[in-house]
């Protein structure tokens, strides 16, 4: 499945950056060869030196002609220049944030973001130091091919960075679960919760290490702790790895274990409550209740679907028969989640109103702060008390770290290059424009569906998304808690299977891909329907 998924990011993201290249080029977009009517003003006598300071103006009509734009105010900018010949001068004009658009797009393509090339040509003396002059800047021609060759070099060298930063925290919780393993500490804690895991991961044996790791990386996810729970999930697909009789294929319990962790079922959305504070909102944590609706909706529906489709075969004629010979258990099944979430949405209103939010997120906030320092403490403390080695053995398990890190790079580049093309090509609005006649028969807003189509691809450009646009319609409003709940209430789901599934080297991901899909749309619609409840 995720070759598919690969070639058609890949696909879809060259062909649109290509089409709207030729698309730009026709309209003569950035006007190449063309002059256009400036105003110089000279700070002293133009003969006196080979390098002149100057002021340029370009009125906004003048500007909104050429370009076809719609800046609403002059543009005024110092600017040196460099004479050539008697009339003739070559400029440089500086790229600031207050810079128009389409100028900022020019100085991109070069790959700089700071200043634009050109040449100036004096017409006609004003007086004695302004001059109306001709402006030609510099040639540009496939600006949207520029971007993604750029996103493949940055993607990649992030893919790297973002493995090597996890061989020190992999390291660490290696080392403190190999003292747990070792001290019998695993063993105990699987006990503790053998009905959920038994259910959940019946073809793992509930003494395994891997029960242990799923786990653990579950809470640290819950808690929020995702430098926590990435080692743990890691070091739980190895352990799960070594039950799997046919390796590079992906069992049933790597399917379910990653449709949870796509979920990404959290307590307390720490980051996007930090965004709402720095926004101004009145009541940053608002979003508490309605990221954990919509983040429930995601986990049962993950859950739901990776036990439901691991008992499917892969031939679509068998797929057919065994829906028709289960139908009437799936009926029943729509229904009972049907009637789950009407009688959830009717009720959580008043739930909520009758729950003391502030007391709930300082209490869940304190456990997140205490979580590592105590787990760290107690892990060490008992292995210690069983006489165990625990600085040994705490080597041991961190020499694994460097390994396992090493190791995904080649996974985390391909998907990450992938999703860097999808994101700079143009390929987002090509695809919002095909869904939004979908999503406006449910009321879903226009402007939250780049925010629900990024968050399941990449955390840092839903991040940006999110941020931009609680800037423009506020961090209070529908639309703002709206992002900030799918912010909380998804994963992102194939840089999670890229790095997991790499870390054991699957190549086959089975259902996995369709169940964290399936948790997504789950997530972002719980999100939808319960932010109208409240707050619509």
């Amino acid at each position: 499945m995720l070759n598919y998924i690969w070639l058609t990011l890949l696909a879809l993201g060259i062909i649109t950056a290509f089409t709207l290249d030729i698309k730009d080029l026709s309209n003569d977009k950035y006007k190449n060869n063309h002059p256009l009517n400036v105003i110089i003003n000279f700070e002293d006598d133009i003969n006196k030196s080979k390098t002149i300071s100057a002021e340029v103006l370009i009125t906004l009509k003048e500007f909104n002609s050429f370009y076809k734009t719609t800046i609403k105010h002059d543009i005024k900018q110092k600017i040196t220049l460099a004479r050539d010949n008697k009339n003739s001068f070559s400029v440089y004009l500086k790229i600031d944030e207050t810079a128009p658009k389409i100028w900022k797009e020019i100085a991109k393509s070069s790959g700089k973001d700071y200043d634009i090339t050109g040449r100036l040509i004096l017409s006609k003396k004003l007086d004695s130091l302004n001059y109306s002059a001709n402006l030609y800047l510099e040639k540009v021609s496939f600006l949207k091919m520029k971007e993604v060759t750029n996103a493949i070099i940055d993607y990649a060298e992030n893919a790297v960075k973002i493995a090597i930063g996890l061989i020190g925290i992999m390291a660490l919780w290696l080392g403190i679960m190999k003292i747990a393993e070792e001290a019998g500490l695993i063993t105990l804690i699987s006990k503790l919760v053998r009905p959920i895991t038994k259910f959940l991961f019946p073809d793992v044996p509930q003494d395994h290490p891997a029960i242990a790791s799923i786990i653990m990386n579950i809470s640290a996810n819950m808690l929020g702790l995702g430098n926590a729970a990435t080692p743990f999930g890691l070091k739980a697909m190895e352990e799960l790895d070594k039950l799997n009789s046919n390796k590079g294929v992906a069992t049933n319990a790597m399917c379910t274990f990653l449709a949870i962790n796509t979920a990404g079922l959290t307590l307390i959305p720490a980051t996007a409550i930090a965004i709402r504070a720095a926004a101004g909102s009145s009541n940053p944590a608002i979003i508490i209740g309605t990221s954990f609706f919509g983040a429930l909706c995601a986990t049962l529906t993950g859950i739901i679907a990776a036990k439901t489709l691991e008992k499917f075969p892969f031939n679509l004629e068998q797929v057919i028969a065994s829906i028709r010979k289960n139908y009437k258990k799936i009926i029943t099944l729509v229904f009972i989640i049907a009637l789950l979430i009407f009688l959830s949405l009717t009720e959580l209103k008043n739930i909520l109103i009758n729950f003391d939010i502030e007391l709930i997120r300082e209490t869940i906030q304190l456990i997140s702060v205490l979580a590592i320092p105590l787990i760290i403490f107690l892990f060490v403390c008992y292995g210690f008390a069983r006489k165990i080695k625990i600085y040994e053995v705490f080597i041991e398990g961190a020499k694994e770290g460097f390994n396992v890190a090493i190791r995904i790079i080649p996974y985390l580049v391909a998907m990450l290059i992938a999703i860097g093309i999808f994101r700079v090509s143009g390929a987002m609005d090509f695809l919002i424009y095909l869904l939004s006649p979908l999503t406006n028969l449910i009321g879903f807003p226009a402007e939250a569906l780049p925010m629900a189509l990024m968050r399941p691809l990449s955390g840092s450009a839903s991040l940006g998304i999110m941020s931009e646009i609680i800037s423009v319609h506020g961090p209070d409003s529908f639309i703002g808690i709206l992002v900030s709940t799918i912010m909380g209430s998804t994963e992102t789901t194939f840089y999670v299977l890229a790095l997991y599934f790499g870390s054991v080297n699957i190549k086959r991901t089975r259902h996995a891909v369709a169940a964290g899909v399936l948790a997504d749309i789950a997530g972002i619609l719980g999100a939808f329907f319960i932010v109208k409840l409240i707050f619509g």
